[in-house]
């Protein structure tokens, strides 16, 4: 059987991902999802109009720089994450505003310069959230409820996309998504969230209001990975681009395989802040 680039390309980044997950220390997983960060600020310069090779080294090296001020920050107690998860919070809800208004919205972010800073805050925010998530978990069962709600949702509202998709999601950013897809989406991960808790936590001690709260986190940590999906769509679209890149065959760019989770990750991240009963799964 002859292996298509995508399945040979899958091949290697699975074992590569999951062991940087599961198997590295927290500094080392920081400098892992630093690495990614820093191969998407490449791809990011180029959707944002930069596209000279100088232009894109300088924009991976402000990247590299900024990542490690704010490792050095966090891991000095020199700034609490709230205020870094904040913005990244607020910024994922204004990209649904921009994609619900292109393109009339476009000339507030068309700037190469706007679309750079777009491109750090978002590719910032993804290293807090994960680096957070792993640091305040190290059992990295949070981590594995992250991936699975995106991957669970995102299989989820494929087949309910398919099945029952009929209203349009943002069809003049990415036509193929539909609310009913999201809706079948929001679903899984709820599900898959309750069972992986339900294995890790002494679900006796929650209250009605940590119920409700699993329901509103699982919407809201779906929801902005789509929001994370269709902003890179927008910015593709703008830019005339069908994928972020080239550098994973058969997939694309770097930044096609973390869109959804470069918004997924703070959102979640800031959920483990401010909910005490989901820190009961944590390892420490």
């Amino acid at each position: 059987m002859v292996l298509n680039d995508r399945v040979k390309t899958a091949l290697v980044l699975i074992p590569l991902m999951l062991g940087a997950i599961y198997l590295l220390p927290l500094s080392w997983f920081a400098l892992a999802m630093a690495v990614i960060a820093v191969f998407g600020a490449w791809e990011w310069a180029d959707l944002s109009g930069c596209g000279k090779i100088w232009q894109r080294l300088l924009y991976q090296g402000v990247i590299a720089v900024l990542l490690g001020l704010v490792y050095w920050l966090l891991t000095t107690d020199q700034l609490a994450v709230q205020w870094l998860l904040g913005p990244a919070v607020v910024w994922w809800l204004v990209g649904w505003l921009l994609v619900k208004g292109y393109p009339e919205f476009t000339s507030l972010w068309a700037n190469p310069s706007v679309r750079l800073l777009m491109g750090a805050l978002i590719l910032l925010s993804m290293w807090v959230g994960f680096y957070w998530i792993v640091r305040a978990d190290d059992s990295r069962v949070l981590i594995t409820l992250l991936m699975l709600l995106v991957w669970g949702a995102d299989v989820g509202a494929y087949y309910s996309g398919r099945r029952f998709g009929r209203r349009k999601l943002a069809p003049q950013v990415s036509p193929g998504k539909t609310w009913e897809g999201v809706v079948g989406g929001m679903a899984g991960a709820a599900v898959l969230a309750l069972l992986l808790l339900a294995l890790f936590t002494d679900l006796a001690t929650w209250r009605l209001l940590d119920y409700v709260t699993l329901v509103l986190f699982a919407a809201s940590v779906v929801t902005i990975s789509v929001v994370g999906d269709l902003v890179e769509s927008m910015v593709k679209r703008h830019r005339g681009l069908k994928d972020s890149g080239r550098l994973l065959p058969g997939h694309g760019g770097v930044m096609d395989r973390i869109d959804s989770m470069c918004a997924a990750a703070p959102v979640f991240a800031a959920f483990v802040v401010l909910w005490p009963a989901l820190q009961l799964s944590q390892g420490g």
